[in-house]
């Protein structure tokens, strides 16, 4: 079981990266609460964007901004933006990134459903 500290330190951690997608202008920002639903993760963030370009820009913001100034970085990195798709594993915050396309195939929100909107970003 993780301690207060550790929930605050990775909800921080999330609503740093909504910020981090927002810079970049991405699209429909969600940040999922997963702790009563999983044992995979804590929280996912979901957003789309409109091009593989700003697929790819966000990616490296995210990644770069995190490593940079919280020494935090990513477990792992799948997709590109040209897949239409990123997921970016930070161990109790997973970033997926879509065209819109793509979200609306995968429907992640749909699928957890029981998780808590902690966030929505038009």
């Amino acid at each position: 079981m993780k301690t207060g500290e550790k929930a605050l330190e990775t909800v921080e951690i999330a609503r740093l990266i909504v910020d981090l997608i927002a810079d970049r202008k991405g699209e429909d920002i969600v940040l999922l609460d997963l702790r009563k639903v999983s044992v995979i993760t804590d929280y996912f963030v979901i957003a789309s964007a409109s091009s593989d370009r700003q697929l790819n820009a966000i990616t490296e913001h995210v990644r770069d901004e995190l490593k940079r100034n919280h020494q935090t970085v990513p477990l792992h990195i799948e997709g590109r933006g040209e897949d239409g798709w990123v997921l970016m594993d930070y161990g109790d915050v997973i970033v997926h990134l879509f065209s819109p396309a793509a979200r609306a195939y995968y429907d992640l929100e749909g699928l957890w459903r029981e998780g808590n909107v902690l966030l929505r970003m038009q």
